[in-house]
């Protein structure tokens, strides 16, 4: 889905800006409207990533420890424009200082912290900003950056997580194809010039096959490496061209192996996100717009946004979370208890506290069960390739036995 950058006008005059993800500039001129923001700027964003800092963007790690170090010296009662230059001054990455000093130079001006970081959106996402939004009008602004350094390091451990259950079939994967394309095109010519100076004859079926595979590869190793670089490239368009990527997120979340683990990952980021937003002060149904635009899924992102325009309607979380099948029914009473208790927050990061300990189980199980089927998988491609080349000298060592 296509990201939105807008400026707007509150009815009280104040200046507002930010990113949303919508289908169209029409759609994010509709939900502004719907939240008493006059869209004055509507401008699709650039597809690149990242922000422009001479060739990187901010790290992860650096915009942590950024939030953590700004977070002490509030709370110890040093002014922003101080805590800034100070953190300026340490942070070794050269973008990011440069963006820390912009926003210094704004907040001097006359901004707020939060606008200030709104300028930057490839360093301060929607949920970064609107977060401090809340903590300044609150007056907890240390108590909502210590949340956030929280919030990006247990996001980023999930990330890791996830990365690593994927990373190791698509590893072991290609390293099964770059084996047998070498054996194919170096090892078994060396047989088949082994079985031709022995005098020919009929061979095996199974050494037939693999010495005209190997001559299909010979002849046609360039195009068989730009076809799988091809698909490749291909996979990488599909993943990003929204429509493909919507069905890929609708399957990945039924696929039998992965399935459990992409939707336990969804409903922990979906608690932990919106349970720190609600914490902090953010209206609930600001908080779930936010929410469905970090989720990382096209499918869950559907879910989350028809639960909002339920609750913007009238409606509780309960029945409308029920009615999108995405989150289990467990989670959705104990959201529900949440609600009519008054202790959402408190809830949510319970629920979030318990599927991230989930997914730990889950990969470690995933990744036990693939480690033996990968290994399998990769011997019998070689193992079978190397046997079918054997079995003539099998054969002909019967024959002289005989």
């Amino acid at each position: 889905m296509p990201v939105f950058v807008w400026k707007g006008t509150t009815p009280s005059g104040e200046q507002k800006s930010g990113e949303m993800k919508a289908t169209d500039a029409a759609e994010v001129q509709d939900r502004l409207r719907r939240q008493d923001i006059n869209p004055s700027k509507v401008k699709k964003k650039s597809t690149s990533k990242g922000i422009s800092l001479g060739g990187g963007r901010v790290p992860l790690k650096s915009l942590v420890v950024f939030t953590r170090q700004f977070a002490t010296m509030i709370d110890a009662g040093l002014p922003l424009v101080q805590c800034l230059e100070l953190l300026g001054n340490a942070e070794p990455h050269k973008g990011f200082k440069k963006i820390i000093g912009d926003i210094k130079a704004d907040i001097e001006s006359g901004s707020t912290l939060a606008d200030a970081m709104r300028k930057h959106p490839g360093a301060f996402d929607n949920l970064y900003t609107s977060l401090i939004e809340a903590g300044e009008v609150a007056g907890i602004l240390d108590t909502i950056m210590n949340r956030l350094a929280n919030q990006m390091e247990k996001a980023a451990k999930l990330r890791r997580k996830i990365k690593s259950a994927f990373t190791y079939p698509i590893a072991v994967s290609g390293i099964a194809v770059i084996v047998v394309l070498v054996m194919l095109y170096k090892v078994i010519p060396t047989f088949q010039a082994m079985f031709a100076d022995m005098g020919g004859g009929e061979l095996p079926a199974p050494t037939q096959i693999v010495i005209n595979l190997s001559e299909f590869v010979q002849s046609n190793f360039l195009i068989i490496i730009g076809v799988i670089f091809g698909a490749i490239a291909l996979i990488s368009f599909i993943l990003k061209y929204e429509p493909t990527r919507a069905v890929f997120d609708r399957l990945i979340l039924k696929a039998p192996l992965f399935g459990p683990l992409v939707r336990k990952t969804a409903v922990a980021r979906f608690t932990r996100t919106l349970g720190t937003m609600v914490s902090s002060g953010v209206p609930i149904v600001d908080s779930l717009e936010i929410v469905a635009n970090t989720s990382g899924n096209m499918t869950v992102q559907k879910a989350i946004l028809y639960v909002r325009e339920r609750i913007s309607e009238g409606q509780n979380m309960v029945d409308p979370l029920m009615e999108t099948g995405i989150f289990p029914s467990m989670v959705v009473q104990m959201i529900g208890v949440g609600e009519s208790t008054g202790a959402l927050d408190t809830m949510l990061t319970k629920i979030a506290d318990f599927y991230e300990e989930e997914v730990d189980v889950a990969v470690e199980n995933l990744t036990s069960l693939m480690e033996p089927l990968m290994m399998v998988f990769l011997g019998g491609i070689v193992g079978g390739l190397l046997i079918a080349m054997y079995l003539p000298i099998f054969t002909m060592a019967g024959n002289i036995k005989g």
